[in-house]
C-alpha cells in the first residue's frame, strides 16, 4: 500500500538555456481594511527570445526543495512516500507567461487542488506622458493605464530594450522598471537583473498508481468568466475537492490528510481536518480581499 501525505507544492524539472532575469520588489496590501500591513516579496521576470515568465522567488525555492526531497524518497523507498504540506511556499503562488512576438498572455493559478490556465483577453491601452525621472540606475518615462479594476502609473526605460514588464503588463517602448496602482495597494520596482541559465518546467515521472494531491496534473484551460465562476464556488465550499478525492480514494492509494491548528496541534481525522481547513480558508478570504486584479475575483 502506498501511503501519501497531502502536499500543495508544484514539482518542477530542469533544463538550461540563457536568459535575462529581472528582480522586482513587490509591496502589497492584502487587506484593504488594514493599510498599515504592507507585505513584501521578491518577484522574478525571466525573459528570453520566445517570451517571459513572471513568478515569486520564494515559491520557486520551495518547489525546488520539494522536488529534491521527493526524488530522494522515490529513490530510497518508492512505495512509501510522505510529503509534509508546506503552508508557506511564498505568499505569491501564481505565475504569468507571455509568448512573443504577439505577447499572448496566460495566468497560471490554483483553486484548491485544481491548476488553472487563464488566457488574457484584454490588451493594456497606455497613455505615455512627458514626465521623466531616474528609477534606480535607469532613465525612465511615465505612462498610465487602466487594467483589471485598477488605475496604474508605470515608469519604463528604453535603456532596457524589452517591451515587457511584471505581472501581465507590457506594450511600452522599454522595460517597465516601476509600476503602482492609484491606491498604493500594489507596487513593483526593479531592484536588479542578471543573465542566467534558465529553468523550464516538466512533469516528474512517478511510480505507476501514485498520485499526489495538488501536485502535477494538467492545467485546466478556461476563460476569465469560467474562472470567476469556479472561484465563487470555491469560496462557498473550500473543501469540496478534497472531500470528493476522499470519497473516490481507492484501496491501492491511501491519502492521509493532515494539517495544524492555530495553536500548532497536528490533526489527521478527516472531518477535523476539513473543518480546520475550511475555517482557515474563510479567514484567508477576509484577510486577502485586495488582489492585484480585483475584476478577476469579483
Amino acid at each position: 500500500m502506498k501511503k501519501i501525505s497531502l502536499a500543495l507544492l508544484l514539482i518542477i524539472g530542469f533544463s538550461s538555456f540563457a536568459q535575462n532575469r529581472f528582480f522586482y520588489d513587490y509591496k502589497f496590501i492584502p487587506d484593504s481594511t488594514d493599510k498599515a500591513n504592507v507585505l513584501k516579496e521578491i518577484m522574478l521576470l525571466d525573459i528570453d527570445k520566445s517570451g517571459s515568465k513572471y513568478y515569486g522567488q520564494e515559491k520557486f525555492i520551495a518547489d525546488s526543495t520539494s522536488q529534491a526531497d521527493l526524488e530522494r524518497q522515490l529513490k530510497l523507498s518508492p512505495n512509501n512516500i510522505s510529503i509534509s504540506r508546506n503552508d508557506k511556499p511564498g505568499m505569491i503562488t501564481y505565475k504569468v507567461t507571455k509568448q512573443y512576438p504577439d505577447f499572448k498572455t496566460h495566468l497560471f493559478t490554483k483553486i484548491s487542488s485544481d491548476n488553472y490556465k487563464i488566457e488574457e483577453d484584454k490588451k493594456q491601452e497606455w497613455k505615455i506622458l512627458p514626465d521623466k525621472q531616474k528609477i534606480g540606475e535607469y532613465n525612465a518615462q511615465k505612462a498610465t493605464t487602466k487594467y483589471g479594476g485598477r488605475e496604474w502609473t508605470a515608469w519604463f526605460s528604453t535603456d532596457l530594450p524589452f517591451q515587457d514588464g511584471p505581472y501581465k503588463f507590457y506594450g511600452l517602448p522599454g522595460l517597465i522598471v516601476k509600476i503602482e496602482d492609484k491606491t498604493g495597494s500594489h507596487s513593483l520596482t526593479l531592484v536588479g537583473n542578471k543573465t542566467i541559465q534558465a529553468t523550464t518546467e516538466k512533469e516528474m515521472n512517478l511510480p505507476q498508481g501514485v498520485q499526489l494531491y495538488g501536485m502535477g496534473g494538467k492545467d485546466i484551460e478556461i476563460n476569465k468568466a469560467q474562472f470567476k465562476k469556479a472561484w465563487k464556488a470555491y469560496k462557498s465550499d473550500p473543501t469540496k475537492n478534497m472531500r470528493e478525492m476522499m470519497s473516490k480514494n481507492s484501496d491501492t492509494n491511501k491519502i492521509v490528510f493532515k494539517t495544524k491548528t492555530a495553536d500548532g496541534r497536528e490533526i489527521s481525522d478527516p472531518n477535523q481536518v476539513f473543518r480546520e481547513m475550511e475555517k482557515k480558508a474563510k479567514e484567508g478570504f477576509k484577510k486577502n480581499n485586495n488582489p492585484i486584479e480585483p475584476e478577476l475575483y469579483n
